[in-house]
């Protein structure tokens, strides 16, 4: 089966996105699998410059196309923070999840709820040859001060969708491959990757 790389080693990502792409005939692979062991900087100044450089460097190494996404939580009240900065967005050296959410609380105590926020995604596509395809995904909510669910990663357990009741961590799996940021970027992306594929090697 042809294969398709993902650039990141992030096991939620990747089942989140193996369910989304599950009938399209690629084998979906991670760097880890290929021996790969790049470290990418992203030094981009948007969403789409880091999801590019990405998805370059991991193509052109591995000769697959792959796929890479940037994604970042953006709170209206903090002019947009943590957006680009979401995955590093704590002090602390060597901060994992839970750091960052209760940093982005720290910052928010002084402001009055609700605390509207919104993620958004950008993926971008890279052929071997150079070819790069972008699409994005956003998904509407707030912050709540409160974790709740088991699902997700990320600041995905104070991220409220207001319709559902839900956090994005108390969302199934099938639930959050229809609401989520990342899943409507992927699923906008779905039609390029089948235009591709007769152009992928076996």
């Amino acid at each position: 089966m042809k294969k398709l790389l993902l650039a990141s080693g992030n096991p939620g990502k990747l089942l989140e996105i193996q369910a989304l792409l599950a009938d399209l005939l690629f084998e979906l692979v991670i760097p880890t699998q290929l021996g790969l062991d790049l470290d990418v900087e992203e030094s981009g100044n948007t969403y789409q410059e880091n999801a590019s450089i990405k998805a370059l460097v991991f193509s052109k190494t591995s000769g697959l196309t792959t796929l890479a996404d940037d994604s970042g939580l953006e709170v209206a009240v903090l002019d947009g923070l943590p957006g680009l900065h979401s995955a590093r967005f704590s002090p602390l050296p060597n901060a994992n999840d839970s750091d960052r959410r209760d940093y982005l609380l720290d910052q928010l105590k002084t402001h009055p709820r609700p605390w509207l926020a919104k993620f958004h995604c950008t993926v971008a596509i890279s052929t071997p040859d150079g070819r790069v395809y972008f699409t994005t995904g956003e998904c509407a909510g707030e912050i709540i001060p409160e974790e709740r669910g088991q699902r997700g990663f990320g600041y995905d357990p104070i991220f409220l969708i207001q319709e559902l009741g839900k956090t994005m961590a108390e969302l199934s799996m099938n639930e959050k491959n229809r609401l989520s940021h990342r899943a409507r970027a992927i699923m906008a992306a779905r039609p390029i990757l089948a235009r591709i594929l007769q152009d992928i090697p076996k």
